[in-house]
């Protein structure tokens, strides 16, 4: 009878021995996976990629700094996040003060690139299972200036540029691009890695320039001018008319004979210049004809002269209207 009690006791001590065993086995698993200190940084990762700032803000435990918050938040977010493949987090490396270092490595546009976030212990959970939590810190920014404009796109959305310039509160590690693709005004793409708080980003500097759309329309308008002007010249039966060209003759030229017309039109050039957008001076050729008469023989004969012109212009770009207005000096 003692000999059965003694393995009925026996089985039930390695019954609990085994228990326990296995409870400090889950116990160790959960504080290496769901409660581990790369916990929170997963769940900061899938905030980012989902575009939700508010509950990526909350979990990082950033201060914002002054600035714009484009990109805190939406598509702006989930596009910088986009670009991050092959991520891999490290083992967490402990830290004076209950803390730790967990440590992220990830490929932007082919390069391996690496990230630290700082983690402190906030206490357990069931006795047993740790918390830890982000120490707190403040978000970086990327500066971005565009050559005279007011707006740009970072990241495929569109923000004001007050004065040409704006500085933008940014998560990390993440990547923004910033661009200009109007209909008058484009840049080049560039962009800024940002991988710490820490690290220093060189602004984004948008080199803008006219389109060819700016171009042919001021072209355009050019055309419309001169071509505008020689038929009032005909009309008016001018030598020296209100416009850019002009012929100067001694010899008397019968009336209803003038016939003004431009043979090249001039190249245009739009160009920035003192904070503004300038149209380059404008340079062409007209033809004037007519039927003169010699001064000092009486004879009639042809007049057929090609004259050299240039002349200046304003141009003012609002939204979607272009004027030109012609600078003449008389």
């Amino acid at each position: 009878m003692s000999q059965a009690l003694v393995r009925i006791a026996a089985g039930w001590l390695l019954g609990l021995m085994l228990a326990v065993a296995g409870a400090i086995v889950a116990i160790n698993v959960v504080n290496n996976t769901v409660a581990s200190p790369q916990q929170p940084v997963r769940e900061y990762l899938d905030a980012l990629k989902s575009g939700d700032g508010g509950r990526a803000l909350g979990l990082l435990k950033a201060a914002v700094p002054p600035s714009n918050a484009a990109m805190l938040d939406g598509p702006g977010l989930q596009t910088s996040a986009s670009r991050l493949s092959n991520i891999n987090i490290g083992d967490p490396q402990e830290r004076p003060g209950n803390q730790v270092m967990v440590p992220m490595d990830y490929t932007i546009d082919g390069s391996r690139l690496h990230t630290e976030f700082l983690l402190q212990k906030t206490g357990t959970e069931w006795l047993f299972f740790n918390t830890w939590a982000f120490v707190p810190s403040r978000l970086p920014t990327v500066d971005i200036t565009v050559v005279n404009g007011n707006e740009a796109d970072v990241n495929g959305v569109p923000v004001n540029m007050p004065n040409g310039r704006n500085s933008f509160a940014v998560f990390y590690p993440g990547q923004y691009e910033a661009s200009l693709d109007g209909q008058y005004f484009s840049a080049p793409a560039t962009r800024a890695t940002v991988t710490s708080k820490d690290a220093p980003v060189a602004p984004l500097n948008l080199l803008t320039q006219a389109t060819d759309k700016l171009k042919s329309d001021v072209a355009a308008k050019v055309r419309e001018f001169l071509d505008g002007c020689a038929a009032e010249a005909v009309k008016e039966q001018k030598l020296q008319p209100d416009c850019p060209f002009y012929y100067a003759s001694n010899n008397r030229v019968q009336d209803g004979t003038i016939k003004w017309s431009v043979t090249e039109y001039p190249n245009v050039s739009v160009e920035p210049f003192d904070g503004r957008w300038v149209v380059a001076p404008l340079d062409g050729k007209a033809k004037v004809e007519a039927l003169q008469q010699n001064s000092f023989t009486g004879a009639w004969y042809p007049l057929d002269e090609e004259v050299d012109f240039s002349f200046t212009t304003r141009l003012d770009v609002t939204g979607n209207t272009v004027k030109v207005t012609p600078q003449l000096s008389f």
